[in-house]
């Protein structure tokens, strides 16, 4: 039972099956953060940040005219398509199942952006997130 509020800021997270490192392919990743990019276009949320990790994405929307349930199964279901012929693969790209977390009044926004943008430092994947290539803040970090 999710509910989905609309103007509500969501930490949203999606894996690609199996935990395959998809995403470490430039275009592919590249491909996530625009498809997400299209969706704000689109007036279907309103993204403040986003980070494409080898074998997940992590984003920071706020919903606009979908349900969360159907920006997911939208961004989910372009990307798969768009990726698999990219890649010459057919087949599952995303685990079923997502992770959202309704960002709550007492948390910040801010830190929550934050928290996202630095995952691959956490991950040993940079010094500064600055330095990884797949990412997207609204604001000037």
């Amino acid at each position: 039972g999710r509910v989905s509020i609309e103007s509500q800021p969501y930490l949203v997270t999606t894996t690609v099956h199996e935990r395959w490192s998809l995403l470490r392919i430039e275009d592919a990743a590249q491909l996530v953060l625009s498809s997400l990019r299209w969706l704000e276009a689109e007036k279907r949320m309103d993204l403040s940040a986003a980070v494409a990790m080898p074998d997940h994405v992590h984003f920071v929307i706020a919903l606009g005219t979908s349900s969360l349930a159907q920006l997911v199964h939208s961004f989910k279901s372009f990307t798969a398509n768009k990726i698999n012929g990219l890649l010459g693969r057919s087949g599952q790209l995303w685990q079923e199942q997502y992770h959202d977390h309704a960002i709550r009044k007492d948390e910040v926004l801010n830190d929550v952006v934050l928290y996202l943008l630095n995952n691959p430092v956490r991950a040993g994947l940079a010094k500064d997130f600055h330095d990884w290539p797949f990412w997207y803040c609204r604001w000037g970090v």
